[in-house]
């Protein structure tokens, strides 16, 4: 598993064309990894990534997670400040433990399905998606996920409630092709939400396929990377 970090340079018009379009972006991040057939290549090749703006002065970067060691050569000359660093980071997944306790950080699209009652056939309709808005939803849709991911929240504060810090995003947009209709282009629109804050691995081996997988829809667009990193001690931290 590899892990690039990409910083940007706000003055670059290929980089100002990404940040207009997610599925622009998209489509530079994916052009650093090889063809593959079929239409999932980025679930084939691991390929989770996530827009941050980092640091006091706000610096624009990108983290992408893969299984494929990424080849960033052939971005625009002027897109990066600095050289893309890339380390292989499956010693550390396979090092993590049940019970350790890490930070962590994901922007996600919390969302839920409706319309997804039976249709005249009988089949069950996919239904679409719509997004949560309150932070209880929000809350309780990353606890689910953590649940089925090898996972648990936790609190540095009295009381039950997981201490997350959660921060809606500007809504995302972009435009991509129909797959029903060659000719036709249909926009997107997303909801970004950063969480933040403490877990504890429950699973170390459900944790790794879900650090490898990404959590939540939308991921082909920046969504659903879980970054972890090893937690401080702090006080009330159970």
């Amino acid at each position: 598993m590899f892990l690039s970090r990409l910083v940007l340079n706000p003055r670059s018009r290929a980089v100002w064309r990404d940040l207009a379009d997610c599925h622009s972006l998209h489509r530079t991040v994916m052009s650093a990894f090889p063809e593959v057939p079929g239409d999932a290549a980025r679930e084939q090749l691991g390929v989770l990534y996530r827009l941050d703006a980092r640091g006091s002065a706000g610096a624009l970067e990108v983290l992408v997670q893969s299984k494929a060691e990424p080849d960033w050569s052939g971005l625009p000359p002027d897109y990066l400040l600095q050289d893309p660093g890339c380390k292989d980071v499956s010693g550390a997944y396979r090092a993590l433990k049940g019970g350790e306790v890490l930070r962590f950080r994901i922007t996600a699209n919390p969302t839920r399905k409706v319309d997804t009652m039976s249709g005249p056939n009988g089949q069950r309709r996919n239904g679409r998606r719509v997004e949560l808005r309150s932070d209880e939803e929000r809350l309780a849709w990353l606890q689910r996920k953590a649940e089925r991911g090898g996972f648990e929240l936790l609190s540095v504060r009295a009381g039950p409630v997981p201490d997350v810090r959660m921060v809606p995003g500007a809504r995302l947009s972009g435009w991509r092709d129909d797959r029903h209709h060659e000719s036709t282009r249909r926009r997107m629109t997303f909801c970004p939400v950063t969480f933040e804050g403490h877990l504890r691995v429950v699973d170390p081996a459900v944790f790794r396929e879900t650090l490898a997988a990404g959590i939540g829809p939308a991921k082909a667009f920046g969504f659903g990377l879980l970054s972890v990193a090893p937690a401080v001690r702090l006080a009330g931290l159970p």
